[in-house]
C-alpha cells in the first residue's frame, strides 16, 4: 500500500494543452470584440470566457491589440479559404458566379462572427485590417479569380461583357450582408422577421436570381 501511495504522490500532472487554450482565448476574443466593439472590449472577460489568466493573452498574442488583430484574420482567412475550395475556375461561368453567390450567402449567415468583426473594424475606419497581409493578397486573388470568369463567359457567349469583377463582389457581398448586419432594425421597422428560416431562404434566391439576371448575356 505504501508503494502505491508514493506512485500515486510522484505522478506527473496533466500535461497542459497550449493549442487548445490559444483556441478558447481566440473564440473568447471574437465573442468579447463582436459585442462590445475594440475600445469597449474587456480582457478580464475574455479571461473569464477562455477559463485562463491574464498572462496567457499576453504570452500567445502579446496583448490585446495583437489579440483583436488575431480575430480579424481568424474571420477573414476562413472566408478566402472555404472561397478557394470551390475551385471556381473549373467550373462554367455562369455555374461559378451562381456557386460564389450561394457560398457568400450562407457563410454570412452560418458564420456570425465574421459579420459582427467586420462591423466593428468598419467603424474603426480599416485601422488593424491592412496589417493582415494573407488576407489582402487573397482577396485580390478572388477578384483576380472572379476577372478570369468573367472574361470566360464572354468568349463563350453565356455572360455579358463590361461588367467590373470588383464591383460585382461588392455587389454579391452587400446582398448578402446588410440582412444580417442590420436585421434587428429591418425587422423591427418593416415588420418583417429577417431571421425567419423561410424569409432567409427566399432572400438566398432573390440575391442569386438578381446576379445571375444581371451577368447572363442578353437573350
Amino acid at each position: 500500500m505504501a508503494i502505491a501511495k508514493s506512485k500515486e504522490k510522484s505522478s506527473p500532472r496533466a500535461k497542459r494543452d497550449p493549442a487548445a487554450t490559444k483556441e478558447r482565448i481566440l473564440k473568447a476574443g471574437l465573442a468579447e470584440f463582436g459585442s462590445k466593439g475594440y475600445g469597449g472590449a474587456s480582457m478580464e472577460t475574455v479571461v473569464k470566457r477562455a477559463k485562463c489568466n491574464i498572462r496567457m493573452i499576453y504570452h500567445y498574442f502579446g496583448g490585446k491589440q495583437n489579440l483583436y488583430v488575431a480575430c480579424l484574420e481568424r474571420v477573414y482567412s476562413h472566408i478566402r479559404a472555404e472561397e478557394q475550395k470551390l475551385n471556381l475556375e473549373q467550373l462554367p461561368p455562369v455555374k461559378a458566379l451562381e456557386q460564389l453567390v450561394d457560398f457568400t450567402f450562407d457563410h454570412m449567415q452560418n458564420n456570425p462572427d465574421f459579420v459582427k468583426i467586420a462591423v466593428v473594424e468598419n467603424m474603426q475606419r480599416g485601422k488593424y485590417i491592412g496589417s493582415v497581409t494573407p488576407v489582402a493578397r487573397a482577396a485580390a486573388g478572388l477578384i483576380d479569380t472572379i476577372e478570369t470568369i468573367l472574361k470566360r463567359g464572354v468568349r463563350q457567349k453565356v455572360l455579358r461583357s463590361g461588367i467590373d469583377a470588383f464591383q460585382l463582389y461588392v455587389s454579391i457581398l452587400s446582398l448578402s450582408y446588410l440582412h444580417l448586419s442590420n436585421r434587428h432594425t429591418l425587422s423591427i421597422t418593416y415588420g418583417q422577421d429577417l431571421s425567419d428560416p423561410k424569409w432567409l431562404e427566399a432572400r438566398r434566391k432573390h440575391v442569386r436570381n438578381m446576379i445571375l439576371s444581371y451577368v447572363r448575356a442578353p437573350g
